[in-house]
């Protein structure tokens, strides 16, 4: 399969049909995930699946908008939109009814034809403040 299939499929139709059977087999068996806070986690697709499902449990209506895709031959760089209303807890948030619109990029690499590892790269602090869980910073 090709990588920008495989993306597509993952971030697109999976992930916005919350089809988490299809969802985890996109993912390699040796599946790792870094994001924000920069630490390497392994767990093969329960990580990843669990990993999406916190964030559609937080945001059940949330949709990714894929943006822009550049890939390699086992390598691609994806650029969403993420949007959604928070109406589950998230990382200790309670939910609080408020919508966000981010900007999120994914790095994927490719094993298989399979995702083997995902870096994402996300402003938290910009989808906090949206939420209500930390104020916004007044205007200079």
């Amino acid at each position: 399969m090709a990588t920008p299939e495989t993306v597509h499929k993952l971030f697109k139709a999976a992930f916005n049909a919350q089809d988490w059977a299809a969802y985890r087999a996109l993912l390699h068996p040796e599946y790792t995930f870094m994001g924000g806070d920069g630490q390497l986690k392994t767990g093969g697709p329960d990580l990843g699946v669990g990993i999406a499902q916190m964030y559609s449990n937080a945001f059940p209506d949330a949709q990714l908008e894929l943006l822009s895709l550049l890939t390699g031959p086992n390598m691609a760089c994806v650029e969403m939109r993420a949007t959604g209303t928070q109406t589950g807890a998230l990382m200790g948030v309670p939910p609080s009814g408020k919508r966000v619109d981010l900007r999120v990029v994914n790095i994927v690499e490719l094993k298989d034809g399979l995702i083997f590892r995902e870096r994402e790269y996300l402003d938290l602090m910009a989808m906090m403040i949206q939420i209500g869980a930390v104020p916004a910073m007044p205007a200079a």
